[in-house]
């Protein structure tokens, strides 16, 4: 069963990469990724470290 927090981050992070910048969708999704590390295995931590990235990328 994959990492429901995992998916939610995501997903946020999908919507706020959609949203040009919307400042509330970046913390959101900030927030998202913050939960989803805590309870990520390896590989997960990997993409979630990447999906931060592309975060700053839009901060």
């Amino acid at each position: 069963m994959a990492n429901p927090l995992f998916r939610q981050a995501r997903t946020a992070v999908e919507e706020a990469c959609g949203s040009q910048s919307d400042p509330q969708a970046i913390q959101k999704a900030k927030n998202a990724l913050s939960s989803a590390f805590a309870n990520s295995n390896n590989e997960e931590r990997k993409q979630l470290h990447s999906m931060q990235d592309e975060l700053n990328r839009l901060s």
